[in-house]
């Protein structure tokens, strides 16, 4: 198990949603925003994980590899998020299905092709290590919300730094799979 692979997947795949998280963060409160985004990571990665093992169930960890696609087509692909925020009476609730209307899609193509070759107790080793590194980010955007230069940088910067990350993973995910390996052996 990778971490360093782990944390720059959650990075890159919620580098777009961090705008919105600064927005969230100054209407509700910290603590449930926390749990909300908990809650919706785990959902996600769960779901992952699930469709991850069953397709491997079925096809050769070779194979999978082509997965890694995924990741490099959504850096290229263009990025029309929902990003309204959804009103519930819960502030959990409300935050939760926020973040899965505008990330599912998004989170479960990037994390499907690294998660799918994991045991289940490294599947909940990574979900636990998720769950923190949320708790984490959200506390260091709480603190960084009010900092201009950083939202200036994220604004200019922010979509290519993500594309980038995107690109890096799925060539992570081609590397690990044994595809590329494969593929040398066929030439």
């Amino acid at each position: 198990m990778n971490y360093w692979i782990l944390a720059l997947t959650f990075l890159s795949v919620n580098l777009d949603f961090f705008f919105m998280l600064i927005f969230m963060i100054k209407k509700y409160d910290l603590r449930k925003v926390i749990v909300g985004y908990v809650a919706g990571v785990t959902i996600l990665i769960t779901l992952s994980f699930i469709i991850g093992k069953t397709l491997a169930y079925f096809i050769s960890e070779w194979i999978l590899g082509v997965l890694g696609f995924l990741p490099i087509y959504m850096a290229f692909k263009d990025d029309d998020d929902d990003d309204g925020v959804k009103n519930h009476k819960s502030q959990i609730f409300s935050f939760m299905i926020t973040y899965l209307s505008v990330c599912a899609g998004c989170n479960i193509s990037i994390f499907l092709p690294v998660l799918i070759n994991m045991s289940f107790w490294h599947f909940i080793i990574t979900l636990i290590f998720m769950n923190v590194l949320t708790v984490i980010v959200t506390i260091i955007i709480k603190r960084i919300a009010d900092i201009s230069i950083v939202s200036k940088i994220m604004e200019k910067y922010g979509e290519i730094l993500m594309k980038i990350c995107y690109v890096l993973v799925g060539l992570y995910v081609f590397w690990d799979s044994g595809l590329i390996e494969h593929l040398l052996q066929l030439i």
